[in-house]
Formats: C-alpha cells, sequence, structure tokens
C-alpha cells in the first residue's frame, strides 16, 4: 500500500532528513569550518557576529570551527559503536535462541550480566585503563561503548528467534540438510532486518549519550574535540554562569536535534513492523477516505490494510486492556 510505505512516513522523512545532514556533516565538517578549532588568534568571549557565528571561548578559540569539527568523532563513535554492538547482538541472541539448550543458558546469563551491570560506571572503568593515545582514538572509543551497549538487541533478537526457529521455512532447511550456521545467517537473520534496523538505531543514540557524558565529565582526550568537549570546557570556564548560552548551547542543540532524527527513524520502523500501527503514517486525507476516524477511540485500534486502488480498513477491534475482565 503505497500511502503507508515506511519512506512516506512524516516521521520517517524528517528523521531521514535530519540523520542525512549530520552524516553530511560528519564527512565535511572540519573542512567548512573557518577557523583551526584549537588555534587562540582572537579576542576572547566575543559574542555571536559575523566573523565569528557562535562568538569564541574564554581562549579565543572559535566556536563555530569546534562545532563543525566536533561532528565527526561524535558522529563516527556512534556509528562503530552503533555497528560493533548489533554485530554482537546477533552473534549472541540468534545462536542463543536458534541452539536453545546450554548454549543458550550461557549467553543468556552474560546478556543479563550485562544488563545489570550499569553501563556508565563500566564505561568509566574500561576507560580509566586506555593509554591517552586510547582516550584520543575514536574507533577505540566507539569499540569500549558498543561493549556496554548490545546486551538489549540481544535479549529482543533471542525471543524474535525463538519464534521463528520452528516455522515451516526453517524446518525445511532442517530437512534438506543445511549447516545450522547457514540456517542462523541466510534463514532467520534476513526476517530479522526491521529489528536489527531498530536495535542498531537505538544503539547508536546510546553511544552518542555515553560519549558526550565521557567527555563531559572528562574522561575523553580533550585535544578531539566533540560536542561533549565543548560542553565541558564551557563548564568549565563558568559558562552559564557568564550567561555565554552560545559556548553551550549549539552542541546541546546538535546533540537533540541528531537523537530526534534517530528516534523518528526508530518510530517508522515500528510502524513498518506492526501494521496495527500503519495507520499512524497515512495523511488526513487518505485517512478521512479511508474511513478512519481523526482521533481513535480509546481502547481500539483501526488496522489498514492493502486492497486494489484503494485503501480498506477493517472494523476496530478492542484491545485488551479495554475488555471487561469480570465479564
Amino acid at each position: 500500500m503505497s500511502s503507508v510505505r515506511l519512506p512516506r512516513s512524516p516521521k520517517v522523512l524528517v528523521g531521514v532528513g535530519i540523520v542525512a545532514f549530520f552524516a553530511i556533516l560528519t564527512v565535511i565538517g572540519p573542512w567548512l569550518a573557518p577557523d583551526n578549532p584549537s588555534a587562540t588568534n582572537f579576542l576572547p568571549n566575543l559574542g555571536p557576529s559575523g566573523s565569528h557565528w557562535l562568538g569564541t571561548t574564554a581562549l579565543g578559540q572559535d566556536i563555530f570551527s569546534q562545532l563543525l569539527d566536533g561532528a565527526r568523532a561524535t558522529m563516527i563513535v556512534a556509528i562503530v559503536a552503533g555497528v560493533v554492538a548489533t554485530v554482537l547482538s546477533v552473534i549472541v541472541g540468534v545462536a542463543a535462541g536458534y541452539l536453545g539448550g546450554k548454549t543458550d543458558d550461557g549467553l543468556s546469563l552474560l546478556s543479563n550480566v550485562f544488563l545489570a551491570i550499569p553501563g556508565l560506571p563500566l564505561l568509566i572503568v574500561i576507560d580509566s585503563y586506555l593509554p591517552a593515545s586510547g582516550r584520543s582514538n575514536s574507533f577505540a572509543i566507539g569499540l569500549i561503548i558498543s561493549l556496554t551497549g548490545w546486551a538489549w538487541g540481544a535479549r529482543v533478537l533471542r525471543a524474535q528467534t525463538m519464534s521463528l526457529r520452528n516455522r515451516d521455512f526453517v524446518e525445511a532447511a532442517r530437512i534438506i540438510g543445511e549447516s545450522r550456521r547457514r540456517i542462523m545467517l541466510f534463514e532467520i537473520a534476513p526476517n530479522l532486518l526491521p529489528v536489527l534496523a531498530s536495535s542498531f538505531l537505538f544503539t547508536t543514540l546510546y553511544s552518542i549519550g555515553a560519549y558526550v557524558t565521557l567527555a563531559y565529565v572528562g574522561l575523553t582526550s580533550t585535544a578531539v574535540w566533540n560536542w561533549g568537549t565543548m560542553m565541558y570546557w564551557a563548564q568549565a570556564n563558568n559558562a552559564p554562569l557568564a550567561g555565554q548560552w552560545y559556548w553551550f548551547v549549539p552542541p546541546g542543540i546538535c546533540i537533540a536535534l541528531i537523537g530526534t532524527g534517530l528516534a523518528l527513524l526508530n518510530f517508522g520502523i515500528d510502524e513498518f513492523i506492526n501494521p496495527r500501527l500503519r495507520a499512524a503514517g497515512l495523511s488526513g486525507k487518505v485517512r478521512r477516505a479511508s474511513g478512519l476516524p481523526r482521533r481513535p477511540r480509546l481502547g481500539y485500534t483501526p488496522v489498514a490494510r492493502r486492497s486494489p486502488g484503494r485503501v480498506v480498513v477493517t472494523p476496530a477491534r478492542p484491545t485488551p486492556s479495554s475488555t471487561n475482565v469480570g465479564a
């Protein structure tokens, strides 16, 4: 149904636009920076102007250059952590859900341990053992963050794999003699792609927050500019008390925007996975033509289905929470 396809959802379009903007900024941001972000060639504590769009720091550094240059390190760490954590969650989650038995018990125990350990304190402990060169390496920081962000996705993938391992196409693959590894990689994993995409977006969002937090408390190298480092120096120089909002507000807005973009993409994937949520992607015109209410009745979920040439809406059915249990 073209009217409810994922790419046409307003949430996804806005999310794709935001994420694409920051992806481009990651590549060309340092080249667009008008000055060296570490150079102290200007008067300190200048407000925003035509010469310095976001003013200067207490050391005379151009804040706009720091913002553009810091986008690369922030996004690289987030992408590296998201990819590595997703790969780990696939290996552990799919293997545990499909193999079962002692393998499932061991891998589930491992996942539960990482879920129970507080992520930020673990990151601080691991980061403290890194050499000085490692704290300035974005890839090394991304790998460390991925160690604390894979367990949630593994639990979700394990549950989804357990619901798929006894399906007919999996049984057929077993009967014709396919190996377990091939079944997990080529039969089960492709059916988990929407869940994998959602897990990757969630982990990437978590990685941005974790990296910015580490930088803000001063646990990463201050020689590498990122949005957390900008807020660290702003706090260290009492920028909030001095009213220098242009020093710490722009990186905060960038963090909020990229988080919003990833969240919108995640919501769009949820609508794509769950047919009961697809009506949320319909435009007002299509909703009226389909007979969908502008505001669905509380406790009822209208379901839009595909029909040649038009949208068909099945009768709304009550959700379990709206039924009378005592009847």
